[in-house]
């Protein structure tokens, strides 16, 4: 410590007292003086003060999944809002579910010397099965990140999380009211959390009705368009007579798997989705889905990030927001299920 700091005051032109001060965020230092004792010790790559990080560190990444899913720059434009506010400049990075990329993204941050921090939307950390090592990588620097949905638990850092469990039971609440019975599930992965607390809600909901849910219901594909229609036909094959889906473009492909069919949706088969992404009211029909609130996830995210920023000790713990039933005109009563060969319960 003493060698550093000696160091450090040779190369700033001040005392040892003077850079101890600057360390230890005592007052008596003037503002360039400062910032001249923060650059030599960039200088010499000496490891800043965690208080201190934030200070030098004007960039924050936001890491997503895809733009596709309007959800994503819906939530890129509320946290990149208030990361502006505070003086903090987002550094977009998308398209990650190519092999490696997040794991790249990470390397590149991590380069820049003004980075803060990290905000992952959609990332790894929510599949149990996929590489975490980044994120062990961030740990070990105690680089800021927070993670918003639900991840794995031995990665330590605090997530945002919509309540996966309260919105599939809102879902089916509002189904098993209008009479349908066959409901099936189009989720992600069968290692992404989300889907995976989504599909326990499901199974749990379902088995204290006395209608406990069958395998053959529940379908696991990727957070695409065509998967959805794919999953969806499937179910529909299989008799389904309502469809939950875990995303909204998950919900779309749905319909349009219905509509290929043969059917009509809700006329034959109601749809939900999830998450009331931009213009799910002006689709036809107008989707019934379940709202994320992210205005405010994205204010919890930012929240959670300043104060990692100022040197408070990151919580690991979920902070778990409620979503809504938003109902439109994807859904209404059941009518009697086609009857279909094959069809399994």
């Amino acid at each position: 410590m003493t060698r550093r700091l000696a160091e450090v005051a040779a190369r700033a032109g001040v005392s040892e007292a003077t850079v101890s001060r600057v360390l230890n965020s005592k007052p008596g230092v003037s503002d360039a003086t400062r910032e001249t004792v923060l650059t030599a010790l960039d200088v010499l790559g000496y490891e800043r003060p965690t208080k201190l990080r934030g200070e030098r560190a004007r960039l924050v990444g936001l890491v997503l999944p895809e733009l596709q899913n309007p959800i994503f720059p819906a939530l890129a434009e509320v946290v990149g809002s208030l990361l502006a506010q505070h003086g903090l400049t987002p550094v977009l990075c998308t398209q990650i579910n190519e092999a490696g990329a997040e794991a790249a993204y990470v390397d590149m941050l991590l380069d820049q010397q003004q980075v803060a921090g990290i905000i992952f939307a959609g990332g790894l950390y929510s599949q149990a099965e996929a590489d975490h090592e980044h994120y062990r990588r961030l740990a070990r620097r105690r680089l800021p990140v927070v993670l918003l949905n639900a991840g794995i638990d031995d990665i330590p850092f605090p997530r945002i999380v919509c309540d996966d469990a309260s919105a599939v039971e809102q879902a089916l609440e509002h189904l098993r009211s209008l009479g349908h019975e066959r409901i099936g599930f189009v989720l992600g992965p069968r290692d992404h959390q989300p889907s995976v607390r989504k599909l326990a809600a499901a199974h749990a909901v379902l088995a204290a009705e006395g209608a406990p849910l069958a395998d053959a219901l529940v379908v696991h594909t990727q957070f695409s368009l065509q998967s959805g229609q794919a999953g969806a036909t499937t179910l529909i094959g299989r008799g389904a007579t309502a469809l939950v889906c875990a995303s909204d473009p998950l919900a779309l492909g749905a319909i349009k798997a219905v509509r290929r069919s043969g059917r009509r949706v809700p006329d034959d088969v109601s749809v939900i989705g999830y998450d009331d992404s931009a213009f799910m009211s002006a689709v036809e029909p107008p989707l019934t889905t379940v709202r994320q609130p992210i205005e405010a996830m994205g204010r919890a995210a930012v929240t959670a990030l300043l104060a990692q920023l100022r040197g408070d000790e990151p919580v690991a713990d979920e902070l778990l927001f409620e979503p809504e039933l938003v109902v439109r005109r994807s859904t209404r009563p059941a009518t009697a299920a086609p009857s279909l060969a094959g069809s399994a319960r």
